[in-house]
């Protein structure tokens, strides 16, 4: 059940708050005898109140007599200050981000193969976003087509976001595509991918028919294969990703073969 807790006040002010709605206009020990509030408390609650726009004063009568503000009224200004709260824990958030990225740093990538997997439509996304966010040098993306199970909508807009990241890194980026995908391809994603990227110089996209099989090889280093469902070859069941230098080579080798071949994509 909601509390005006909930939105950052104490107990004792919740209390005075609510009680002050219910009894009108009221002093100090009025209001403390209605409430509950201890008369040694009970000052600072409605100093507080007043701090936080919820309560009125009326300084000229002897006794000071208080009021409480409109609920509407009250419930903005408590959500309003809640907002500015979480606006600035953000921005301390991201000021540590941009002070730990810039001592964190990943080792060189290791010699010996190393590989893991994500299962399921979600972890593979956040598998493939992943490794894209990780790219220094080069991006090669091939896609078939687009994995079922996955909001394509979604997922695209996404991989375009690290796409456009990589490409301000300086990061080369070469999508080959096949023939059909476009077409398959929410118009809004398709946007994104060609009417944004398609003139920067770091970024080249062509299509090919007969493409199978969906994959992106990041800094010839590793390669994040999707893994087709066994009972539905249409359907994705997970992604690998596999760091091997050598076995990357081989990829980028057969890449190069298909890409040549490959025609640039009408827009």
């Amino acid at each position: 059940m909601a509390d005006l807790r909930d939105l950052g006040l104490s107990e004792y002010e919740s209390r005075a708050y609510r009680s002050l709605l219910d009894v009108g206009p009221a002093t100090a020990k009025e209001l403390s005898e209605s409430s509950g509030v201890p008369m040694g408390r009970v000052y600072d609650v409605l100093n507080s109140l007043e701090r936080h726009r919820l309560a009125r004063s009326q300084a000229a009568s002897r006794p000071k007599k208080y009021l409480a503000v409109e609920p509407d009224a009250a419930l903005d200004r408590l959500l309003e200050e809640k907002r500015r709260e979480l606006d600035e824990q953000a921005e301390q958030y991201e000021a540590v981000v941009e002070e730990l990225s810039t001592e964190l740093e990943a080792g060189d990538p290791p010699d010996e193969q190393f590989w893991t997997a994500a299962l399921g439509p979600e972890e593979t996304a956040d598998l493939l976003l992943e490794r894209l966010s990780a790219a220094d040098d080069r991006v090669v993306m091939i896609a078939a087509a687009p994995a079922s199970g996955l909001d394509i909508g979604a997922v695209g807009e996404a991989i375009t976001e690290e796409l456009e990241s990589a490409l301000e890194r300086g990061v080369d980026v070469s999508l080959l595509l096949s023939e059909e995908l476009p077409a398959q391809l929410p118009e809004s994603v398709g946007e994104r991918y060609f009417d944004r990227m398609a003139d920067h110089p770091n970024f080249a996209v062509r299509t090919a028919p007969g493409l199978r099989g969906t994959f992106t090889l990041v800094d010839d280093a590793e390669v994040c294969m999707e893994v087709p469902s066994p009972v539905d070859p249409d359907e994705s069941f997970a992604m690998i990703d596999l760091k091997d230098p050598e076995f990357a080579g081989d990829v980028r080798r057969a890449f190069r073969e298909r890409w040549e071949e490959a025609s640039a994509l009408s827009l």
